[in-house]
């Protein structure tokens, strides 16, 4: 339990970043989701807008340190890889 003034203020600057954080990474797997769902339907044209709007909430993942540099490329990699082959 926090006892100093600046320890509860920590813990609520702690909770709120946490709840942001939360939404935030919520929000990326939701698009990385619909985009996954989109390349199982089997339509390229869908698959690949769906990809064109999660890659940027990717990306902003990253400088908001919910996802490192090299993790957010090699899944916005493997998603163009997947949504590529629909077309083969």
């Amino acid at each position: 339990m926090a006892n100093t003034a600046s320890a509860k203020k920590a813990v609520r600057v702690i909770a709120h970043k946490t709840a942001v954080n939360k939404a935030k990474r919520t929000r990326m797997r939701s698009f990385i989701r619909t985009t996954e769902e989109a390349i199982a339907s089997g339509d390229q044209k869908i698959a690949a807008e769906a990809l064109k709007a999660a890659q940027p909430v990717i990306m902003k993942a990253v400088t908001s340190g919910i996802l490192k540099m090299n993790t957010a490329s090699r899944k916005v990699s493997r998603l163009a890889a997947r949504v590529k082959g629909l077309s083969a």
